[in-house]
Parts: C-alpha cells; structure tokens; sequence
C-alpha cells in the first residue's frame, strides 16, 4: 500500500507546491559536539537520548550521552574527561546548561580494557 504525504499548495491556476516546513531542530546534535570535543579523539560516542524536564520556573530537557573508551591510553583520556566535565562551560545558543554530571561509569579488564562512561546534561531554555 502506497500513501502519497507531500503536500499540495492551495494554488489558483499554479501547479507549484508550496514549500515544505523545515523540521526544526534541536540542541542535541551542539550537545553531542562539545562532549566529543571535551572528551578528545579516543572517545568513541555509544548513543544519546533526550527526555522533556520541567519545574516551576523552567523548562528544558535531560540529555544523556553514553560514550566509550578503548585502550590504556584512551581510558587515561576518558578519567581526564570525567574531571573535566563538571567544570567546563558549554555554550548552547538560546540554552543554559544547569547541570553537567556524570551518571555512571564502567570498567572492564579485558583486550582491551574498555571505560564506558554515561553523562547527563540538564538543559534549560534560555526565555
């Protein structure tokens, strides 16, 4: 079964459609960046997921970003980054970061031991 979406302009004798809106889109992708760029090139980024938060005074969301690192080296960078992390100041045009904190970490002995690491970001709307 075949559905035809786009949308047709209400048009009097033209056969151009109207432009599409562009989806809009978040500050997670600026998010994401400035933890890569924070947590250096031996970071390796798992995922990252984004749930509404709100209080009585502000609005905004959690950001949760999972990122790994592979090797004694990158897990050496990986510490480092966690260090950082509560300190550094992000910059999110039209957002304030209120929170920066680390949610969990975990690591494993092996070839080759590996630190995995989830973050979570609290970003409220700059109104």
């Amino acid at each position: 079964m075949h559905v035809d979406l786009t949308l047709h302009a209400e048009t009097k004798g033209h056969d151009t459609p109207a432009p599409r809106p562009r989806p809009q889109r978040g500050p997670w992708l600026q998010i994401v960046t400035q933890i890569l760029q924070l947590a250096g090139p031996r970071a390796e980024f798992l995922r990252h997921s984004e749930r509404p938060w709100s209080s009585a005074t502000f609005a905004g969301a959690r950001h949760t970003v999972a990122l790994t690192f592979q090797g004694n080296e990158a897990i050496e960078a990986g510490e480092q980054f966690i260090e950082a992390l509560a300190d550094h100041e992000f910059v999110i045009p039209g957002h304030l970061v209120a929170d920066a904190a680390l949610r969990g970490s975990d690591h494993v002995n092996g070839a080759p031991p590996r630190l995995s690491v989830e973050i979570e970001i609290l970003l409220l709307d700059d109104i």
